[in-house]
This record gives C-alpha cells, sequence and structure tokens, in this order.
C-alpha cells in the first residue's frame, strides 16, 4: 500500500460516505471515477469496489435511521424486490457495453438534485404518507424499482439518486424517511450488484477494496447521524450542498480522466 493509495481511497471513501449518510447515494458515483482516474483501475472493477463499500455504509447508515424511526421497512421491501432482480440484470448488461456508456448520468443527477434541494427543499410532513392507498404504493414502488435496479446494476451509480428522487416526488416521502428507506434499500442492491460484478470480473486489489470499504463506512455514520439531529430545513440544505459539491468533484475528475 503506498500513501498515494490510501489517500485516494480515503478521499473516495469520505465524498462517498458523506453522500451515503446524507441522501443514500451510491458510493459508486464516487469512488470510480477517483478509482480509475488516479489509481488507473478498470472500470468495471471500480465499479465492483465501489458497489462492495455501499452495502456496510448503506447498512450502518439505515441502523441509525431505523433508531430514529425515520424507515419505512414495509414499502421499501416491495421496491427491494424489485430493485434486487433488476440490479442482477443491469450488471450482466453492463459487462457486454462500454462502462463509460451511461457514465455522465449519475454526475448530473447528483447536481440536478442536489441544486432542487437548496431550491426546493423537501418539506412534506411523515402524516401526509399516511393518506396515499397501500395499493397505489405498490405500484408505484414496482416500477420505481425497475427502473432504480436497472441503472444501480448497469452504471453502479445513480441508483441511489433515482431511488430517493422517487421515493420524494412520486411516493411523497419526507426526506428523512426517504434517505432512510433509500439506504435499507440500497444495503442489498450494493451487496447484490458487488457479488455479481466480481463473480463476473473477480477482485482486482484487496488493500483498495478494505481501504475504500473502511472510509466509506466513517464519514457515513458520521453523516446519518448528524442528519437524524437536524431540521428539515437544515438536512435539505446539507444535502442540497453536498450533492452540488459532489457533482462538482466528479465531473472535475471525470475531466482529468
Amino acid at each position: 500500500m503506498t500513501l498515494g493509495q490510501f489517500a485516494v481511497c480515503f478521499i473516495a471513501g469520505m465524498g462517498a460516505g458523506l453522500g451515503t449518510g446524507f441522501a443514500g447515494m451510491s458510493a459508486a458515483a464516487v469512488i470510480t471515477p477517483m478509482l480509475v482516474t488516479f489509481l488507473h483501475m478498470e472500470t468495471y472493477q471500480a465499479v465492483g469496489i465501489a458497489l462492495a463499500s455501499d452495502v456496510l455504509a448503506s447498512a450502518v447508515s439505515a441502523y441509525t435511521y431505523g433508531k430514529n424511526k425515520n424507515l419505512d421497512v414495509r414499502n421499501g421491501l416491495v421496491m427491494m424486490v424489485t430493485v434486487l432482480a433488476f440490479t442482477l440484470v443491469g450488471s450482466w448488461v453492463s459487462s457486454m457495453v462500454p462502462s463509460a456508456a451511461m457514465g455522465n448520468f449519475s454526475v448530473f443527477m447528483t447536481l440536478l438534485l442536489g441544486v432542487k434541494f437548496l431550491v426546493k427543499p423537501v418539506m412534506t410532513a411523515k402524516a401526509a404518507m399516511e393518506g396515499v392507498s397501500r395499493k397505489r404504493q405498490i405500484v408505484q414502488s414496482v416500477l420505481c424499482g425497475i427502473m432504480v435496479g436497472f441503472i444501480c446494476g448497469f452504471i453502479g451509480a445513480g441508483g441511489g439518486m433515482m431511488m430517493l428522487l422517487a421515493l420524494t416526488s412520486i411516493l411523497g416521502y419526507e426526506l428523512k424517511t426517504a434517505v432512510g428507506t433509500s439506504v435499507f434499500i440500497m444495503t442489498f442492491t450494493a451487496l447484490t450488484g458487488s457479488l455479481s460484478h466480481f463473480a463476473i470480473g473477480g477482485v482486482a486489489d484487496w488493500v483498495t477494496l478494505g481501504l475504500c470499504i473502511a472510509s466509506t463506512l466513517l464519514w457515513a455514520r458520521v453523516a446519518a447521524r448528524f442528519a437524524n439531529r437536524s431540521t428539515p430545513k437544515t438536512l435539505n440544505r446539507a444535502t442540497g450542498a453536498v450533492l452540488v459539491v459532489l457533482g462538482v468533484v466528479i465531473l472535475g475528475v471525470n475531466y482529468l480522466a
């Protein structure tokens, strides 16, 4: 392990962890371009490492949100089943097409969603979620799960952003519950995605994998604890700021590549 490798993994994990803890953002949106640009790793392998880094980070974030009663397990399970199925489909398709085919999609989604939270914050109350019929929630969850799962498996990024957008804009969740439910689902989609990536392409670098997992887990824990103690207004601003900064940084990294 070199100092440069440690620095890249730590910084990548910090950005990914903050994005996960605040907004349920996929770690791959940050870690993948960092590993490809600065450690010259093959993109498909980098996506696998990034998805593996997502597993524990999303799990500890989901636990923190759940402990604060900001997690909807019942509806989350419906979306999760669909997302898991189409993550496998997306990962399989990803192995057969150019890896950069949709690479910029998640970057622009991150920027736009960040601006949305700053300009038009999500201030929905939990009571409003109870007004939607169970049948409608199931149909919406399945349709959203198909789209989110395929995106997550195909590019290893954008799934968390799409899920957060779907939960807040389509299913009408308030922000904390949306993020909590998102990271709960992402725990299992990231696990499925990483295992399928490693089964197809193998593990290239165990040291990089371990460093990225540790750093992402640390910063996701910090972000999730802060988010659950914040007011909705503060959380919207913090989430928006983190997403905008990460979007700009990722664009810069992609430009260097």
